[in-house]
């Protein structure tokens, strides 16, 4: 890899969130480039070919979810690992998995779990982060 550990397509309507995960992640040597929202993120996908895609949820014209599937339903774009970054309610939690997300991030986020989240999408050997499906993964333990 050209000195980048690899680039990520931030995507969330907040520009402060954006800018939090960016530097977090610059920081670690990854390159990051960022999405107001769904639609942007697809406008810019095929162009920037990135390692890993983040999602918010709640984001206007298309949401995180809406995006993971488009994503997962496009051959080009299918085997990409996306990661919701997000309240992760369980809700969110149920509809991402069935969308084909990886992993999931509860906000507000400590930044070396950002970091150790998006190293363990880039380096995919490692696998399944939500595969599993029956526990819906890293967005935290079930109430109850």
């Amino acid at each position: 890899m050209s000195g980048a550990s690899g680039r990520v397509l931030v995507v969330d309507d907040s520009k402060v969130i954006r800018q939090l995960i960016r530097v977090n992640l610059e920081l670690e040597g990854f390159e990051v480039v960022t999405a107001a929202d769904g639609a942007e993120c697809l406008d810019l996908v095929h162009r920037l070919c990135p390692d890993v895609i983040t999602l918010d949820v709640v984001m206007p014209r298309l949401d995180g979810v809406q995006t993971a599937a488009r994503l997962r339903a496009d051959p080009r774009t299918s085997h990409l690992p996306v990661a919701i970054v997000s309240a992760c309610t369980p809700y969110e939690v149920e509809a991402g998995v069935a969308a084909g997300v990886d992993a999931f991030l509860a906000k507000p986020f400590e930044p070396s779990e950002l970091v150790r989240m998006v190293r363990r999408l880039m380096h995919r050997e490692d696998q399944p982060s939500v595969d599993d499906r029956r526990g819906a993964g890293r967005a935290g333990s079930p109430a109850g």
